[in-house]
């Protein structure tokens, strides 16, 4: 029986996939044993595709979470049912019931971005898989926001705006002659800046914030520690407080506002799962020691097939496409 009382439809390898999304969502199963899955064949590779893809639609229901009118159950059927007509029904109840549905299934705090969380989802603004965008939020603050990026506009005070990155990397820009200063809160530390440029990157849970100064002076500030940040300088904070501050090439630093991205000698591991935030589907690495490889180049965000295609020549890698976007290397 499916979790909701009805008799399932789903095929044995079907049914793994969805399973095995709930398990990641739990943290019972490991990136590793995804790869493995999925690399079983085409077929496994593809039921898992699905299964993602329900899930991301089912955190879209916090978006809705104020409608009585919502079809929740008709992605779960579109799975199970692909070859005969829908009979769609309604979710009854309002949106309380709605928001805790959602919680239920994982997208409070979704593992490896598989889907928005419900933090996500409800930010004022937010970019998907590809998208920048130039926003304002206040009449000498600019935002450039990059792909997958989410952001909230927060209370300001007499002399201060201020927000909350989310998730993701965004440019904050802050005209000269302005009084008022701009602190940005992401994870548990907040940058505080006056005229000048810089940006933040925080691209999941767990991940470390990186603070990079382009102009002006910035005060970085992480479980009662605080960094006075010069022009030309990044620190990163995390659940260890503040790390250790580097030199950076600013034009480097720059590139994705020129829709550019750029690897210099990067593991292709790490390398792979940058690609993957700015291209719709997924790559997937099943060979780990072709992971440990390095790449170099510079790619246009819009243009991130080619990097399939210098891998296949520069590391002769096999790549298999899969619906969905999904791309297996090895």
């Amino acid at each position: 029986m499916s979790q909701l009382g009805r008799p399932s439809k789903l095929g044995r390898i079907e049914d793994d996939a969805i399973r095995l999304v709930q398990k990641m969502a739990t943290g019972e199963a490991t990136p590793e044993q995804i790869e493995r899955w999925c690399g079983r064949s085409e077929v496994h590779a593809k039921a898992y595709t699905d299964a993602e893809r329900i899930w991301k639609r089912i955190a879209a229901v916090g978006r809705a979470r104020n409608s009585a009118e919502v079809d929740y159950l008709g992605p779960l059927r579109e799975f199970s049912e692909r070859s005969t007509a829908m009979n769609r029904r309604r979710m009854l109840g309002g949106g309380a019931a709605v928001v805790a549905a959602a919680a239920a299934y994982g997208v409070v705090n979704p593992p490896l971005g598989l889907w928005p969380s419900l933090s996500e989802l409800r930010a004022d603004f937010r970019t998907g898989t590809g998208e920048q965008r130039a926003i304002r939020i206040a009449d000498a603050v600019a935002v450039h926001l990059n792909t997958q990026t989410s952001l909230s506009v927060r209370a300001s005070s007499e002399n201060e705006d201020r927000v909350e990155l989310v998730a993701g990397e965004a440019s904050f820009v802050t005209a000269p002659g302005t009084a008022r200063s701009l602190a940005v809160v992401a994870a548990n530390g907040t940058t505080v800046g006056g005229p000048g440029r810089f940006d933040i990157r925080y691209v999941a849970v767990g991940a470390p914030v990186v603070v990079t100064c382009f102009e002006g002076q910035l005060r970085v500030e992480c479980e009662g520690s605080v960094f006075d940040l010069q022009p030309g300088q990044r620190v990163s904070y995390g659940d260890g407080g503040l790390g250790s501050v580097s030199a950076v090439d600013p034009a480097l630093e720059s590139e994705w506002q020129r829709g550019i991205v750029e690897f210099r000698n990067t593991p292709l591991a790490e390398a792979v799962e940058e690609i993957n935030r700015y291209r719709p589907g997924r790559i997937i690495l099943i060979n780990s020691t072709l992971g440990h490889r390095t790449l170099s180049g510079r790619f246009r965000i819009d243009q991130m097939e080619k990097v399939l295609l210098q891998l296949e020549h520069v590391f002769s890698t096999r790549i298999r496409r899969l619906p969905g976007g999904v791309v297996l290397l090895s």
